[in-house]
């Protein structure tokens, strides 16, 4: 422990609602590294936010929102949802306060999807059939500006592994809000849908993605060779696709790269430039 810098205290709130994934080891391995890179005095604390109804106080430095399964709308009215929502508008407060330690939070994929349907930021519906892989996102305008991606390619890499979308976005409630669409899904010039939104800044203090900036080679490949996931891929994409997918896990520029730029970009926006060291 380095006792010149103060103690940093980061919120993993699992919305994965008991079912087995590796998004939280995901999280849990880009914190410890984080913390031995630059001798933090860092800690973190896991609430089971959707099963057991635990959301943390507002009392720590950092959060991070993760993925889970199922609908983005089911749970409006939950009792898990409701205390979920009152502690971002207890964050929202914080940040508007004159605090000078403002709360960062990142949102991953069901959080990103509950988020826009607090914001009302457009429609979220099914997919015509599950995304999951290793695909490029791409960067829109402010995408390419944003300190978040500072590092990565346009396209990235990232993997995607999502039923449900956010799509045909309300701009006029982006610009009312102050909010900026970072980066979208890949074309599909063969299909006429609209593409799915798979970044947002909130606001300076909140960001979200719809992919899993937290997945690692490791983790995708357990779930690549997942007899389900693999006829999902091959029915979704064909097998050659499939194959790649499985080449790309060896390559340092995709998801590894993608791994170790986005929520590292974070933690440097939301400890370093942050706190008071």
């Amino acid at each position: 422990m380095n006792t010149d810098k103060p103690e940093v205290r980061v919120a993993i709130l699992d919305l994965y609602n008991g079912v087995a994934n590796e998004g939280m080891r995901g999280f849990r391995d880009i914190l410890d590294r984080y913390k031995v890179k630059h001798g933090l005095d860092l800690t973190y604390e896991i609430f089971d936010v959707r099963r057991k109804a635990q959301v943390p106080d507002t009392g720590f430095d950092v959060y991070i929102s993760s993925g889970g399964p199922g609908s983005p709308l089911d749970s409006e009215g939950t009792e898990w949802e409701k205390k979920y929502f009152r502690l971002i508008d207890k964050l929202e407060r914080h940040n508007k306060s004159d605090d000078p330690q403002k709360k960062h939070v990142l949102f991953v994929c069901h959080s990103f999807q509950l988020m826009c349907r607090r914001y009302g930021l457009g429609e979220i519906n099914t997919r015509r059939s599950p995304s999951f892989g290793i695909l490029p996102v791409h960067l829109t305008e402010a995408g390419a500006a944003e300190q978040v991606f500072e590092g990565l390619a346009d396209p990235f890499y990232t993997v995607d592994s999502r039923s449900w979308q956010v799509i045909n976005p309300n701009m006029e409630r982006f610009e009312e809000l102050g909010m900026e669409i970072l980066a979208l899904e890949k074309e599909r010039p063969y299909v006429d849908l609209p593409r799915a939104l798979m970044a947002i800044r909130f606001n300076e203090y909140f960001f979200a993605t719809q992919f899993h900036p937290e997945a690692d080679p490791h983790g995708m490949k357990i779930m690549l060779m997942r007899e389900d996931k693999k006829e999902e891929v091959i029915s979704e994409h064909g097998e050659a696709k499939y194959r790649e997918m499985l080449e790309r896990l060896d390559d340092p520029d995709k998801i590894a790269h993608t791994q170790d730029t986005i929520i590292p970009n974070f933690l440097d926006e939301a400890i370093l430039k942050t706190l008071s060291f």
